[in-house]
């Protein structure tokens, strides 16, 4: 491979704000796998947002990327997976998988599409340097002929329309609006572009926490909501605390301390418990040799967390802890309380590029 910007290169990096800059490009906030695609003919690599290679994760990409792409170029994208009209991120991380006759059968169950956003090389010319409105320009020739699965992604500079994406698309699964000002060059693993995401609240109760790597201080808080049948099922975590937070906190919560067995979580160590709940200490390939013990509690204190969105049953990120709830009961903490997204179709965003 011999192209004017080389792999692996971290992608540019954008930082929350919390509403929608005038004055510059927006498109929608893709919730896959960050890629930078290389080709030089019919050699692709498919590099990560930490530069490690995805190439072998999907061969169908590599496929499409051959068959899409110009011969010689460098492209900034999203990896996506979708089911039922919206992006899937649970069955996209599923393709991560060690063996190789796995990720083959899985490429043909639930291929990837590639979501293009931006171009840093093409033929013989590096565009770190030019403008945004330039490198969209040429991204946008060079797609001109693309099909499914390789998509253009849809971008406009009119803010009211990206208001209107702002609060349609996240029935897709899409993740929010990202900013660009128009004379942006390209800034590897730099947070030059601006996000505005969802962000909504939920009273959880706090059944447990897990220490921080660096010591005896909390690490992050274990969150549960309550389902129809009343059972507590684990929900996601919040871990943003200063360092002296996190030491006030053992103190703070070791009057709720109780034996594992007393837990409506004892099983978590079980892998068979859980196919029928979800609890804390799921076994995944990403959790390697993490320590996934933690520290249970009565499943009684009630905090207030600020959030995205959900997948599934879950939050899909680690929540904001915002303040605790001493007027809330933890029975009362269920899942009706989630506000519902109304559902958008997919097709419809991708048809937008």
């Amino acid at each position: 491979m011999d192209l004017p910007v080389m792999p692996p290169v971290k992608p540019m990096l954008a930082k929350s704000v919390s509403a929608i800059p005038p004055g510059m490009q927006y498109e929608a906030k893709w919730d896959g796998f960050r890629v930078i695609v290389h080709r030089d003919g019919d050699e692709v690599v498919l590099g990560s947002r930490t530069g490690k290679p995805l190439t072998r994760y999907f061969p169908e990409l590599v496929t499409a990327v051959r068959e899409n792409l110009p011969p010689r170029c460098v492209i900034d994208g999203e990896i996506v997976v979708a089911h039922e009209g919206r992006l899937d991120f649970d069955r996209l991380s599923e393709r991560i998988h060690p063996a190789d006759s796995r990720v083959r059968l899985l490429a043909e169950r639930t291929p990837a599409g590639l979501v293009a956003f931006d171009i840093l090389a093409l033929g013989d010319d590096s565009l770190l340097g030019a403008p945004l409105t330039e490198r969209r320009a040429a991204l946008e020739r060079a797609l001109s002929g693309a099909s499914a699965p390789v998509h253009l992604a849809p971008a406009t500079t009119d803010a009211g329309l990206a208001q209107e994406w702002f609060e349609r698309y996240e029935g897709a699964g899409l993740d929010g609006i990202v900013a660009k000002p128009l004379d942006l060059a390209y800034r590897p693993d730099v947070r030059a572009m601006y996000k505005i995401k969802h962000e909504r609240t939920a009273d959880c109760v706090v059944a447990g926490y897990r220490f921080h790597k660096s010591g005896p201080v909390v690490g992050s808080l274990l969150l549960g909501l309550y389902d129809s049948g009343g059972v507590l099922q684990h929900v996601g975590v919040s871990a943003a605390f200063t360092m002296k937070r996190r030491a006030e906190l053992v103190e703070e919560l070791d009057p709720l301390r109780i034996e594992p067995a007393a837990h409506p979580w004892a099983a978590w160590a079980d892998a068979a418990a859980h196919e029928s709940a979800r609890l804390p200490g799921a076994p995944s390939r990403w959790s390697g040799k993490k320590d996934l013990s933690w520290v249970p509690l009565v499943p009684e204190r009630v905090c207030e967390v600020a959030y995205d969105h959900m997948e599934g049953d879950r939050f899909r990120h680690t929540t904001r802890f915002r303040r605790w709830r001493p007027d809330r009961t933890a029975t009362g903490c269920t899942y009706a309380q989630l506000e519902e997204v109304v559902r958008y179709d997919l097709s419809e965003v991708l048809r937008t590029g």
